[in-house]
């Protein structure tokens, strides 16, 4: 049981150093917030919330990865690479994708309420 909460310190503290040293992370949380905040506003429908809890888990799970891979990509070429920089454009692509289809949810859920 020891070892099995100890794995979700580490979970929790790589979150905790991602949102610190990572200026997209704290952006798309800032965003996060925002959505929360409006759909407790407009009283999205529990079906809303499920596309919007989907999608921003989504995109925040993806930006964790890559910020992982790019440490990683870092650590294992220390000079440039054209190898490496494709991975973490790759990667960064993964985020951008998305955070559109995300924002393209949101769009959805919330035009009826604010037009």
């Amino acid at each position: 049981m020891r070892k099995f909460l100890r794995s979700f310190y580490y979970a929790l503290r790589g979150i905790w150093k991602a949102v610190e040293e990572e200026r997209n992370l704290k952006v798309q949380l800032l965003m996060l917030v925002v959505v929360v905040i409006a759909g407790f506003y407009y009283r999205i429908t529990d079906q809303e919330w499920m596309f919007v809890i989907f999608s921003s888990g989504l995109v925040i799970s993806l930006e964790l990865i890559n910020s992982s891979l790019e440490r990683v990509v870092d650590l294992i070429s220390k000079e440039f690479n054209v190898l490496a920089g494709k991975a973490k454009d790759i990667a960064a692509g993964a985020v951008l994708i998305a955070s559109v289809a995300s924002l393209i949810v949101g769009i959805l859920i919330f035009k009826k309420y604010i037009l």
